[in-house]
């Protein structure tokens, strides 16, 4: 370690006390490789500040010494944007101490937490008082508010009521030269300018640290109903889609698809899962709607069964109590870790124009198996509003290391070509991270990504927030 190194980490453990400073290899390892376990890196320490002046004075001594900075939330990202490179020179930040979340607001619908706070702990403060955070994903009982913010997170929610973007009033965040940006009281109405809390919405730490936000929080449901579907084809489930949102409008609030194969990998992942219908069926329609329960039903049954004789489903239950209902969304979130059990893949967090969906799925399967023969290719998701989790998984028996690097590397650049072919993205929810940079620079439209390459070069010029992720600073010429 260099001495300017030392000196840092001297001045951050006095700074930040015992708890704010880890230099333990042991206790470091665990944050040094991202959930998927693809990125593991190295850190001079992880440096835990308990408030945002902390962390502001943790900045400054960065900034001095020129030491570059790695922000991480929960840890469960699924790009590596939180996990740093392999040099050992950058610091990591750990929002986790900064997890408060005041007391809720309740005429006004808000509350305002730290970044560290947990989304389930959100979920649970919003419903003692009434109200409900209408985001959630599998991952809540990790994911930290931070890292949502940071990454402009989605969920199982989007079709009614956005993704984290919509839910922020305000937001508090460390600049990269330590000076604190402070705008969390929120206002209908403010014309002084740029909204800027929305440069730190979705740009996963590289222009500013969030420390804290306020949260949007809507009216608790009086309860839910979940249905689930078997369709011939996603065409099939598209079709019931438009039904759903015609009938039941703004009560939808899920509309997930996923075919026969990730449902038989979570049977066989989960000891006590079932599947939900008798018979198998080449795609499955999870569908939950919120309101009155004893209205909601009705209709929801007047919908399956309209579906039933159109011949739009074959077949469909209802969940008869939240036990149930849990149960059902267990199946859907568990799609991740099942197919991760089975083997080496490559996971691509696409989205398209929604009505372009099912001809995409369909055809960038066939493209897919047919170039590269022994894959498998899958897509699920949140039909709703076009993000569709397209995985390849390897032949059986593939080296996981050389696939990846091989195959799966051309797979993913034939994948995201066919997103950028049909209009979409390569990133519906996930952010770009480390995983996809090399892919942004290459598939983005030069203008939008000069532009934020300004930037990030007007407010972090030396680049030493979250390097490598995201969007690299273009090459500064000699000067004279």
């Amino acid at each position: 370690m260099t001495d300017p190194a030392h000196s840092l980490l001297d001045q951050a453990a006095a700074l930040l006390g015992p708890r704010g400073l880890i230099r333990d290899p042991d206790l470091l390892a665990p944050w040094l490789t991202d959930w998927r376990g693809r990125y593991t890196g190295k850190a001079l320490a992880l440096a835990a500040p308990a408030d945002a002046h902390e962390l502001a004075a943790l900045v400054r001594l960065c900034a001095l010494y020129g030491v570059a900075m790695v922000p991480q939330g929960g840890n469960s990202g699924m790009s590596g944007g939180a996990t740093p490179d392999s040099s050992g020179t950058a610091l990591l930040i750990s929002l986790r101490r900064m997890n408060a979340i005041l007391p809720v607001d309740a005429p006004g619908r808000k509350v305002t937490c730290g970044a560290g706070a947990v989304l389930q702990d959100l979920h649970n403060a919003a419903e003692a008082a009434g109200l409900r955070f209408p985001l959630t994903l599998g991952g809540k009982g990790s994911a930290t508010i931070g890292g949502l913010i940071s990454t402009n997170a989605g969920g199982t929610q989007v079709l009614r009521h956005g993704s984290m973007r919509a839910q922020v009033l305000g937001i508090e965040a460390v600049l990269p030269d330590g000076r604190i940006y402070s705008a969390l009281t929120p206002l209908k109405k403010d014309n002084r300018g740029f909204d800027l809390k929305q440069l730190f919405i979705g740009s996963e730490g590289t222009l500013g640290i969030v420390t804290a936000a306020t949260l949007r929080l809507v009216p608790q449901t009086r309860g839910r109903v979940v249905a689930w579907a078997g369709c011939g084809s996603i065409h099939a489930a598209r079709a019931l889609l438009l039904l759903a949102e015609e009938q039941l409008g703004e009560t939808l609030e899920g509309f997930e698809v996923l075919p026969q194969t990730c449902l038989d990998a979570v049977i066989a992942y989960l000891p006590d899962a079932r599947a939900p219908l008798d018979d198998p069926h080449p795609w499955h329609v999870l569908i939950e709607v919120a309101g009155d329960p004893a209205v909601l039903r009705g209709q929801l049954e007047d919908l399956l069964g309209a579906a039933l004789s159109a011949g739009t489903i074959a077949d469909a239950t209802l969940a008869a109590s939240e036990a149930q209902a849990e149960a059902l969304w267990t199946l859907r979130e568990s799609i991740s870790p099942a197919e991760r059990a089975k083997g080496p893949a490559v996971q691509h967090d696409i989205a398209v124009p929604v009505e372009a969906m099912p001809a995409f799925i369909e055809e960038a399967r066939a493209r897919i198996e047919s170039d590269w023969p022994g894959t498998r290719a899958f897509g699920f998701g949140h039909l709703g509003d076009g993000n569709i989790h397209f995985h390849v998984a390897a032949p059986p028996g593939a080296d996981a290391a050389s696939w990846d690097a091989g195959d799966g590397k051309a797979i993913s650049r034939t994948v995201h070509d066919l997103v950028t072919a049909a209009q979409g993205t390569i990133s519906a929810e996930h952010g770009i991270g480390q995983m996809k940079l090399d892919e942004l620079e290459r598939l983005a439209d030069p203008v939008a990504l000069a532009l934020m390459r300004q930037v990030k070069a007007a407010l972090d010029p030396r680049g030493l927030l979250n390097p490598g992720k995201l969007v690299s600073l273009a090459p500064q010429p000699p000067t004279a």
